[in-house]
This record gives structure tokens, C-alpha cells and sequence, in this order.
């Protein structure tokens, strides 16, 4: 194709050839071939590649090098780079300078960060907000580093909210967010890489790791999985997530998605993996088990006891969330035998003025929480809690006045929804919530024994899930050499050894006497 735009020059047309008209294969096909000698043909080229002018960002400025006599020109995206560095530190040198016989790289007052011949690479440097500089007469590319995207600045996590500890969390530049990661570890052996995922959109995923911890075999695994993706864009980590997990269609994550780098930091010295991308405020930590989506980033941050006493407080409303209107209705329809005859009673006399059946009522109940949780959400932020708060007495309270819901169903979805509140992890949140709703169904239909084999039944489901060839439950089962920081975690200096399960290279975290 390069041969076609050369012959048009040479036959001195004044149309440029426009590659729109041609096909893929063809501009495939021309973006691995090298750039010209020609002036000429080289803009021609450009201009075609970037739609000049149709596409408004992009700037192509020509100009005639003074002290070497021969024209140049630069072509940059005008909303990615720095046009005063662009302006005063590249094209003035180039245009004022009368010292002749001087070289480009003698000239212009802003580092060139490297050379290149080859089309398509130059086109993906300038994509990435770099500014070329073609000059008449030679057959390479001067690239210089003038990236300047607006951004936010380093804030507060929003999602997974502490009391004590780090309060910084990743932002949409990935620039930023290994700048954090590698605050927090100031070590040789931590490697940052680059892979891409998506050719067409050029989408890149950056791998962040220690290279004296990391399994191999468990970082070709990652490596091939990222190779592997047919697909025309992926440009967020939310997106690459449902790529990477074996089952996609779980109710359960099998990864890890944070936006804390100090709890990035944390997984990495153990031996775990972190994926990193542009415009994503958080990172993926692989492989992820079910202690690493249950546990909080602050568990280590509080003193033994506390964060003992917070784990096991969380523990217990794991279960309050699932089985609490679940074992209700199971009691109140299918058992009431187990219920004291006071209390079997008094739930008799709230319920005496009710149409509905229990299940009825719960489903109801628990639908308007979820809505009442998601418009909270949603609403803008100054009164979101307002609607939240309001919004579940008035409905509750009008609700049991119309004789609609009884009393006790307010305070099992109450205590229910509250509970599920403690899970920090997001996936592992929404996993809760509609597992405790396939648990009423079973309560529904057959009572105390339906929740008891859904039960079972998911416990065989959950440890049949891996993560990147790791157990969900490990290292409980099955049984590995690890800290044990599980459900109980011991005080830090008892905590000498890393997770067995990722076979790291160094499975010692303190040695005696160290």
C-alpha cells in the first residue's frame, strides 16, 4: 500500500490517496512496513491513517527547520499531550535555530525518548499521547514523551471504607497507581509488565509481581489467559474479570477486584499477582480464595483481639444474612413445633390480620429493601442516606399499619439486610444477597430440609470452584502449609509463612533471629 501512495506523489496528483477507502487487510498490512525518506510521503500517509482533518484532535503542524534547511513537520492528539512543551520546547528550537549542521537531537531543548521507523508502532505512540517528529530526508521517527492527561488526584477509597489505616486508594492513571503500589515496596525484585489484550483498541494490562516470590507456572497461566482473548475492546478491569474466571456464570467471584493498594502491596508479598489497566480505579489479585473475599482490608490493621472480634462478628452476620428469613419461614409454615409457645403466640398475633403467607411477606419485604438499597445508590450523594433511612421506616411502618407485613418480618429483613451490609467485598456482597434469596425459595417449598440440601448442595458447589488452579477453600481444604490466617488470625510475628497453595518460591515471610 506504501508502494501506491508513492507512485500517486510521484505522478505528482494533488489528491491524498484516502485509506478509508481501502481495506483492513491493507491498512493491516501497511502499518508493518517502515516510513519513508519522503516528506511528502510520509505526511500524506499520517494525514490518511488519523482522518486529517476529519478527526479534530488531531494536529499536524508543518514547518521548515532552519538551520537544516529541510521541512519537518509533527503530528500530536491535541487532548493527551502538553502544547506548551510541544510549542516551546520542541517546534521554536526547530523554527528559530540558525546554527547550521547541527543534528535534532542537538536542537530541540525536550529529550527524545526514542527513534523508530516502523508505521504502525509510531501510530500507537502517538495514540498513547506521544508527539512524532518527522523531518525530510530521514527514514526514522523522533518520538518525544509529552503525555499530559487530566485526571483525579490520589483520594479516599470509596468502597471499601476504614477506620484505621492507609486511606489512599488507585485512581484512573496507571502511572499513579504502581507509583503507590511501589511506595509500599521498595524492592529490585518487583516487576512491573506489559501485555496486550486488545490489538484493535490496544488495550494494555500491566502485571505487577516479585519475581524471587512468584510461581512460574502460575504466571505463564495468567500470561496465556491474556494471550488468548478474541475480542475487539476491553477497557476496564471490571470487564477483564468476567474474561478471566473460569466460571463466569458463578454466583461466587473467584477474584479479588480492590481499590486499596495497600492491600495490592499486602497479596503481592505473599506471592499473589496484581493486574493493573488505564482508566481503572482499582486492580485485580489473583489467584483469590473465599478468606481472601471475606476478610477486610482493616482486619490487619487493628490490634489481634479486634480485628479477632470483628472477623467472628462478620463470620455470624454472613449467616444471619443468608439464613435468617429462610429459617423463619421454614419455622412459622413447615415447624412450628420448634417454637416456644409464648413466642409461637405472639407471632400468631401479629400475623392474624395478614392475607399473605410468610413467603409472601419476606419476598416483599426483601424486594423493597433491595430497592431501597440500590435508589440510595443512585440519588445523588447529599441525600441518598436520607432516602435510605426515611424511605425503610415510612414503608415499614405503613406497611404493618395497613395490615400488609407483620411486625416480626420488619426485623428479620431488618436484621437480615443489615447483616449482609459487613461483607466489604463487593462481588461477594452481591453473591450473599441472591444466595439468601434461593434459600427462602427452598424454605418455601420444603422447609427446614430444603435449606439444609441447598446448603450441602452448595457447599459441594463451592469447593469445586478454583481460581487459577487454587482451591476456593485453601488452605483449609484441601489442607496446605500457610499463616493460617483464616477465620482467627495470630498476632503478626507469629505469622512466619506464606500461603502454601501458591507454591511461592520463598515460603518463609520471618525467619528466627530475623
Amino acid at each position: 500500500m506504501r508502494k501506491k501512495v508513492s507512485n500517486l506523489w510521484k505522478k505528482g496528483l494533488n489528491t491524498e490517496p484516502d485509506f478509508n477507502e481501502q481495506s483492513n487487510a491493507e491498512v493491516i498490512e501497511l502499518k508493518k512496513q517502515d516510513i519513508s525518506a519522503s516528506y511528502d510521503q510520509n505526511l500524506a500517509t499520517f494525514k490518511s491513517l488519523f482522518s486529517v482533518p476529519d478527526n479534530i484532535d488531531v494536529k499536524v503542524r508543518e514547518f521548515t527547520i532552519t538551520s537544516l534547511n529541510r521541512r519537518g513537520f509533527i503530528i500530536y492528539l491535541s487532548t493527551m499531550v502538553g502544547l506548551q512543551i510541544i510549542m516551546e520546547s520542541i517546534m521554536e528550537p526547530l523554527i528559530d535555530n540558525e546554527h547550521p549542521g547541527e543534528k535534532i537531537p542537538d536542537i530541540v531543548a525536550y529529550p527524545i525518548a526514542s527513534t523508530n521507523t516502523n508505521i504502525g508502532e509510531i501510530t500507537e505512540f502517538i495514540t498513547g499521547g506521544n508527539t512524532a517528529l518527522f523531518v525530510d530526508g530521514d527514514e526514522q521517527c523522533y518520538l518525544f514523551e509529552t503525555t499530559q492527561i487530566s485526571g483525579r488526584s490520589i483520594e479516599k477509597s470509596d468502597n471499601e471504607v476504614i477506620v484505621k489505616g492507609a486511606k489512599e486508594a488507585f485512581n484512573e492513571r496507571v502511572i499513579d497507581n504502581i507509583a503507590l503500589i511501589r511506595k509500599k515496596i521498595k524492592n529490585e525484585n518487583l516487576l512491573v509488565e506489559t501485555q496486550t489484550i486488545v490489538k484493535r483498541s490496544r488495550n494494555n494490562v500491566f502485571l505487577v509481581y516479585q519475581k524471587d516470590l512468584v510461581n512460574e507456572e502460575l504466571l505463564k497461566t495468567i500470561k496465556d489467559k491474556l494471550s488468548s482473548f478474541s475480542v475487539d475492546s476491553i477497557i476496564d478491569l471490571s470487564i477483564l474479570e468476567q474474561y478471566l474466571e473460569e466460571r463466569p456464570r458463578s454466583l461466587f467471584p473467584t477474584i479479588l477486584y480492590t481499590e486499596r493498594p495497600d492491600r495490592a502491596a499486602a497479596y503481592i508479598e505473599e506471592g499473589h499477582i496484581v493486574l493493573l489497566m488505564e482508566n481503572s480505579p482499582a486492580c485485580l489479585i489473583l489467584p483469590a480464595t473465599f478468606w481472601a473475599l471475606f476478610h477486610s482490608p482493616e482486619d490487619h490493621y487493628l490490634r489481634t483481639p479486634y480485628g479477632n472480634f470483628i472477623r467472628i462478628l462478620r463470620f455470624l452476620a454472613l449467616f444471619v444474612a443468608v439464613f435468617t428469613s429462610s429459617i423463619y419461614i421454614a419455622i412459622t409454615n413447615f415447624h412450628v413445633g420448634m417454637i416456644p409457645p409464648d413466642l409461637l403466640m405472639a407471632i400468631a398475633g401479629t400475623r392474624e390480620r395478614v392475607p399473605f403467607p410468610s413467603i409472601i411477606e419476606v419476598l416483599m419485604m426483601e424486594i423493597a429493601f433491595e430497592l431501597i438499597r440500590e435508589a440510595g445508590l443512585r440519588v445523588p450523594s447529599p441525600i441518598g442516606p436520607t432516602i435510605g433511612i426515611v424511605g425503610a421506616l415510612i414503608l415499614g411502618q405503613a406497611a404493618v399499619q395497613a395490615n400488609i407485613i407483620s411486625p416480626i418480618v420488619i426485623i428479620v429483613i431488618a436484621l437480615s439486610g443489615l447483616s449482609s451490609f459487613i461483607i466489604s467485598d463487593i462481588s461477594m456482597n452481591f453473591a450473599i444477597r441472591i444466595t439468601r434469596f434461593l434459600f427462602i425459595f427452598s424454605a418455601g417449598f420444603m422447609g427446614i430440609y430444603g435449606v439444609t440440601a441447598l446448603f450441602i448442595g452448595g457447599l459441594y458447589y463451592l469447593v469445586s470452584l478454583k481460581s487459577f488452579g487454587t482451591p476456593y477453600f485453601a488452605p483449609m481444604t484441601p489442607h496446605s502449609f500457610s499463616s493460617k490466617d483464616l477465620l482467627i488470625r495470630h498476632v503478626p510475628m507469629k505469622e512466619r509463612f506464606r500461603p502454601g497453595y501458591l507454591k511461592p518460591k520463598d515460603m518463609v515471610k520471618q525467619r528466627e533471629g530475623s
